[in-house]
């Protein structure tokens, strides 16, 4: 993930530390602390308004005391900043099982390129010809804002719907607006400005884009390591799942599609996602020795094992994290 700005928000951000925003005085219903609440998280994730489904996500696992944040006054500062900090902590759980890929837009990867005049002039012309569907050697002004669109995050332009007006004022100021026609050279010359101040409204104002990317870092299986009833209700299913696929047969390929067959209730990716994931349980199952494969397995030898592939799977993720598309 070396990408220019991107960051994994796992919940670290949110653990610890003074409140950064001010209590509100006196008395001030409960969504008002809710607000206070999120405004609080969007300041220490780096201005990220969170999408609703998290925020419904964070309300289901304070459970009964969501309510407090609907329907209850709060009097005095000090219980304003316990029910935020519980907030931040709720958040913070639903971000260390579910953590985001963020790009942060500070201009900086817009500035490397526009420093460099041979690579500024080698988008530029790229855009037109792209953009320049009809091979007539003209484009209208207003077709700047496709070119912003076609350059994107990765060259760390932002997408209108999450820059707020910074894009269309931009725009404005250099009236690349409206069907005057211009050529490749007169392009590049409108183009250039409109980016500088663009690199210059990001430094001042970072904007912060959810990317479409699922990390999987073995903190689901480390929770289930850790709690017993959950571990042992999961190993006894896929003991019996086991047994009933195998003939009590040890074999890894059934006990690789049995595991694949739960991966989103153990947080692992999906075998066939890609190469690396393949490889990666390979090796894991590469670790399982001849003599574990032929000796007699019970349901106490058999849980045993898949602890301990449990337990190789949550290192192995936790030092290589796995990012795969949130669709797949």
């Amino acid at each position: 993930m070396a990408e220019f700005g991107l960051k994994i928000l796992n919940g670290t951000e949110l653990r610890s530390g003074d409140l950064r925003l001010p209590i509100a005085g006196g008395s001030v219903n409960g969504e008002r602390v809710l607000a206070m609440a999120e405004a609080e998280a969007a300041v220490r994730l780096f201005g990220l308004s969170l999408p609703d489904s998290m925020k419904s996500a964070v309300l289901r696992r304070l459970g009964s005391g969501a309510d407090d944040f609907l329907s209850v006054e709060f009097n005095e500062a000090d219980l304003q900043k316990r029910k935020i900090q519980e907030y931040l902590i709720a958040l913070a759980d639903e971000l260390e099982d579910d953590p985001l890929v963020v790009s942060i837009l500070d201009g900086s990867a817009l500035r490397v390129f526009l420093d460099d005049e041979d690579d500024f002039a080698m988008v530029a012309e790229n855009l037109f010809t792209e953009l320049d569907t009809n091979d007539t050697g003209k484009l209208s002004k207003s077709k700047l804002q496709d070119a912003l669109d076609h350059m994107g995050i990765e060259m760390g332009v932002p997408p209108f719907s999450a820059s707020g007006d910074i894009l269309s004022n931009i725009l404005k100021r250099h009236g690349a607006e409206g069907e005057e026609q211009l050529g490749q050279a007169q392009f590049a010359q409108l183009l250039q400005p409109i980016l500088q101040d663009l690199v210059d409204a990001l430094a001042e104002k970072h904007v912060v884009v959810i990317q479409n990317i699922k990390v999987i870092n073995g903190s689901r299986l480390k929770k289930i390591l850790n709690d017993k009833n959950l571990l042992d209700d999961i190993t006894e299913r896929l003991f019996h799942a086991w047994q009933d696929s195998s003939n009590g047969a040890w074999n890894k390929e059934i006990l690789a599609n049995l595991l694949q067959e739960k991966h989103s209730e153990l947080g692992l990716p999906p075998y066939n996602s890609n190469e690396e994931i393949s490889f990666l349980y390979d090796q894991i199952f590469s670790n399982i020795s001849e003599e574990k494969v032929t000796a007699c397995w019970n349901k106490e030898s058999f849980q045993d094992e898949i602890k301990a592939i449990f337990k190789m799977l949550t290192d192995v993720l936790e030092a290589n994290p796995v990012f795969i598309d949130r669709e797949s």
